[in-house]
């Protein structure tokens, strides 16, 4: 789950990368809201999947890079 500040919509967007078919899920105007309702999100996803017999999409891994202290 990747939550991101947005100036132009004023509030919080949720992405769920393993899920591309949309750019973002959902939103909330806090941080924590938008965290819930992608945990929502997420979990209703998973049951459709179960549903629809399909597997899960694989997870994404991104590249790790040190943390550069300032």
């Amino acid at each position: 789950m990747v939550i991101q500040w947005s100036d132009e919509d004023n509030c919080y967007l949720v992405h769920l990368p393993e899920f591309p078919w949309q750019q973002f899920h959902t939103h909330g105007k806090t941080y924590e809201e938008a965290a819930k309702h992608g945990q929502e999100v997420i979990e209703s996803l998973i049951q459709w999947y179960k549903e629809q017999g399909k597997t899960l999409p694989e997870p994404i891994t991104f590249p790790h890079k040190p943390l550069k202290v300032a």
